[in-house]
């Protein structure tokens, strides 16, 4: 069977070796310019003209066709989207999967809603490609990712919340409250997939500790651990050296956000997906 695996770009993943896989675009749509989540983009220049602006941003997820288009001439389609309780992309997506299906009776189509973002969506396209290239049938990946996605998470420091506070998500008083005393927040995404503050912290070394606190008390013994950075690298190291001080034998890698999940955790956000113990 020819596999095809897709996801859109808050997962930060624009090319994956071994296997056929493919990405859709988010946009921004800011007042003055829209940018397309694409190789190439200026992150720089994109988190630059987001700290200047006042006026609030908008994300636009890929319509049907684009997922359609990415699906290919595969005969089993795996696609994975960011959460459903911050986009529309899973419905989009789902659509594809109706229309594939009808256009290739014979064909198969599993959409995945990660009921996350970034870089825990990568852990799941890892496990798709993982079970694909050992050989399995369609059925038998299908349900060894939705069992190894019970075991998946997402915590995340933010430095800023200015965006958040533009859109809506949080008020601005508390925006500007974290920005004069420094504070970073540590949350996660949900069970539900919402983004949760769990604690506030002065500073990002505590914020840091924190996290990794909230790592071992989800149950991480040292697996896989995806780090997206927002124009912190040093910040992604800091938090790597802390995880392998305590599990010496963790497989981490480290990455930059994009466009959307950049706009999202702002300059000196981390993005950290890890599996537990399973």
């Amino acid at each position: 069977m020819q596999y095809q695996i897709v996801a859109d770009s808050s997962s930060n993943l624009f090319q994956l070796e071994d296997v056929s896989y493919a990405h859709v675009p988010m946009k921004l749509i800011t007042s003055e310019k829209e940018y397309v989540d694409v190789p190439g983009l200026n992150l720089e220049e994109l988190v630059c003209a987001l700290e200047k602006l006042t006026s609030p941003t908008g994300s636009s997820c890929p319509n049907s066709q684009e997922w359609l288009d990415a699906f290919g001439d595969a005969d089993g389609v795996f696609g994975v989207t960011i959460t459903s309780n911050l986009s529309g992309c899973h419905s989009a997506a789902s659509v594809a999967a109706d229309d594939y299906r009808a256009q290739k009776p014979n064909a198969k189509v599993c959409i995945l809603d990660s009921l996350s973002t970034g870089p825990e969506m990568k852990l799941i396209v890892e496990k798709l490609r993982e079970r694909i290239l050992s050989g399995d049938v369609f059925e038998q990946i299908e349900q060894t990712v939705r069992n190894y996605m019970k075991h998946t998470h997402l915590l995340f420091t933010l430095q800023s919340l200015n965006n958040l506070a533009r859109n809506g998500r949080v008020s601005p008083a508390v925006a500007k409250i974290a920005t004069v005393l420094r504070i970073c927040i540590m949350g996660r995404a949900s069970d539900v997939g919402t983004l949760e503050p769990l604690q506030k912290c002065r500073g990002e070394k505590r914020a840091l500790i924190a996290l990794v606190d909230k790592m071992k008390e989800l149950g991480f013994k040292g697996g896989k651990v995806r780090i997206d950075h927002c124009l912190n690298l040093e910040g992604a190291r800091q938090l790597r050296d802390m995880i392998l001080s305590h599990f010496p034998s963790a497989d981490i890698i480290i990455d930059e956000c994009r466009a959307l999940c950049s706009f999202y955790a702002e300059r000196g956000g981390l993005l950290v997906g890890f599996e537990d113990g399973m």
